[in-house]
């Protein structure tokens, strides 16, 4: 059996944060969010760890990231580019912004061939997170005509910042604890201390802070790869804004559930989330990393 592999998506721009929020120290020997999570997924059992980066910050990246996994990991790297199309495709003119998440994965589709991980890289899931993840993906199998995936879900309330918007994908799940539906909510926000979210920038609309979300923390077989290309094309012919459209994770899991051709299983975690969105996260994360590493969780020198 082919052991899962974890799939870090660490090519974001950051354009909100204002720089390469992946590389940016928040733990007390200049930890990264990063080292967490690879710390957490070697615990919970994951071996083998990809990163899909850019090209331009490859070099840095691995320098700070790669070197200090030497021997206690398989590490790998794949490269997201704007121009790794399908044939015949060209990228339009003025395109500069990552075609997005499921696009991310599209450029890993010549390096995995068993179950695996995603997450991404400026995200802290906490430690259970990875232990259900991996644990499901060991006993992941798809039937025929049914494909068999995963999905950490969180609760709403425990994923926001206080200093800006965020995009969260909004989950319906059945009694029986399986994904039904999932609504990408580019701008929620905390208004007077309770989340609402808006899709015209003027009507806002509330929503229970104990609703699940996706975080992009997602479990899946082999099977994902084979629909990204001719689902690439679909989404490249039907794109509205050749400028600014995105090919999404969660897009793609919801049109598989609606046709019937993948169920996901919801695992539920109470983790709190910890993510730099914005550079005022960064003091709230450290604190909360300097919490764990007093209650123990953590040691205080992550790879000594």
């Amino acid at each position: 059996m082919t052991k899962p592999t974890l799939i870090v998506m660490a090519a974001g721009i950051g354009s909100r944060y204002g720089g390469l929020k992946q590389i940016d120290p928040i733990g007390p020997n200049g930890e990264i969010i990063i080292d967490y999570s690879i710390y957490d997924a070697l615990n919970a059992g994951f071996t083998n760890v990809l990163f899909i980066v850019r090209n331009e910050i490859l070099k840095e990246f691995s320098a700070r990231i790669g070197r200090k996994l030497e021997g206690r990991c398989d590490v790998s790297y794949a490269i997201q580019r704007l121009d790794d199309l399908p044939y015949g495709y060209a990228v339009p003119t003025g395109r500069i912004k990552p075609w997005g998440t499921a696009h991310a994965i599209y450029a890993c589709r010549d390096i995995i061939d068993g179950p695996f991980a995603v997450i991404n890289a400026d995200d802290f899931y906490g430690r259970s997170a990875y232990r259900l993840l991996y644990d499901y993906l060991l006993r992941a199998h798809d039937q025929e005509g049914l494909y068999d995936y995963c999905m950490i879900s969180y609760l709403l309330g425990n994923t926001l910042t206080e200093h800006g918007h965020v995009a969260r994908g909004v989950c319906w799940v059945s009694n029986e604890g399986y994904l039904l539906d999932i609504h990408e909510r580019k701008r929620i926000e905390l208004l007077d201390g309770a989340p609402r979210f808006t899709e015209d920038g003027e009507n806002w609309i509330s929503v229970s802070s104990d609703a699940p979300v996706s975080m992009n923390m997602w479990g899946f077989t082999p099977s994902l790869l084979s629909e990204l290309g001719s689902r690439f094309e679909l989404f490249l012919d039907a794109m509205s804004d050749p400028n600014k459209g995105e090919y999404l994770l969660p897009e793609l899991v919801g049109e598989l559930i609606s046709e019937k051709m993948a169920s996901v299983k919801v695992l539920r975690t109470d983790e709190k989330w910890f993510g730099v969105t914005y550079r005022e996260d960064r003091a709230r994360v450290q604190k909360g990393i300097r919490k764990l590493i007093e209650q123990g969780i953590y040691p205080r020198d992550l790879w000594k």
